[in-house]
């Protein structure tokens, strides 16, 4: 109402529109008298004001996917004290507000032939209690205006961190195969050794070129059902959160080039901003660097 008032003074005067709408001069004048003069504002005002700026910069600064929970939190790791029905109350009255999953019952899962020789190492078990000791990796489809691309990942169970990703317009093997090269090279050949690689029945992670480079690295490989989410749902996790925050939220796009660009900004962010709660709501590298510090001492 005072914005409109604002907008039609000149022209019609601040009496006259007062007397055709819900609201009398004196408080069109207070709010008027308030906003020039921020030190006439209450104590819970201007505490307000200087909170809407933080919440509207880690909102922005934060993929603007950040609901009231996690946006009190980051508040509250910067050292700003604030309620956080506070900082509900005024992102609401902003009209700031968190991502919302939507649902997505697709399935891009191809069996291979070959599933019936690799075992579930994993049976559902999504928990790994050092780095390098259980990965998953998974693949999603994006829509362009020039075709479908393909966006590879893989995770480290661990920290929930991505140690490896590819865009892709083929559903060749190469993309799978180049995401796993990528966490291997980021965490060292010797780091590998040993590791469990957990994937779907997809014919790219089931490939004799994909499970030979699983063999040449010392990964062994351990391969779900196909079409059950459950059996990698830490994976589809991962890609639900990167669809959630960064394909439905900026599409519709022109390119594979860029879907590829706002991944490689995304994925920097997840895993070295984003708060995860299962981690204490750390992001995943710093609960890796935590561990590594612990284990020195130790």
């Amino acid at each position: 109402m005072v914005q409109f008032i604002d907008a039609h003074r000149d022209d019609d005067g601040v009496e006259p529109i007062c007397a055709e709408v819900p609201i009398a001069p004196s408080t069109y004048h207070r709010h008027v008298a308030l906003r020039t003069k921020p030190a006439l504002q209450c104590a819970r005002a201007r505490r307000d004001a200087q909170a809407r700026l933080e919440i509207q910069r880690v909102w922005d600064e934060h993929q603007q996917v950040y609901g009231p929970r996690k946006g009190w939190r980051q508040m509250r790791r910067e050292g700003h004290t604030i309620a956080r029905c506070t900082g509900q109350r005024l992102m609401k009255g902003m009209g700031l507000a968190g991502a919302v999953r939507g649902r997505a019952w697709i399935t891009t899962t191809q069996a291979g032939t070959e599933a019936g020789r690799l075992p579930d190492l994993v049976q559902r078990q999504f928990a790994a209690t050092r780095p390098n000791q259980l990965w998953v990796a998974d693949f999603t489809y994006v829509a362009t205006w020039r075709g479908f691309v393909y966006v590879a990942f893989v995770i480290d169970v661990f920290a929930r961190r991505i140690v490896g990703w590819r865009v892709s317009s083929s559903l060749r093997t190469d993309f799978v195969l180049d995401a796993l090269e990528q966490a291997v090279c980021e965490r060292g050949a010797d780091a590998v050794v040993g590791l469990v690689h957990h994937s779907d029945r997809g014919t790219q992670y089931l490939s004799m070129r994909y499970t030979n480079r699983l063999d040449d690295a010392g990964i062994a490989p351990s391969v779900g059902s196909c079409g059950d989410s459950y059996d990698n749902a830490m994976a589809e996790s991962i890609i639900g959160l990167f669809k959630t925050a960064v394909i439905r939220r900026r599409g519709p796009w022109r390119s594979g080039e860029a879907v590829e660009f706002a991944t490689l900004a995304w994925v920097d962010w997840f895993n070295h901003r984003r708060l995860l709660e299962p981690l204490g709501y750390v992001p995943p590298a710093e609960f890796e660097a935590l561990y590594y510090q612990q284990a020195a001492v130790a």
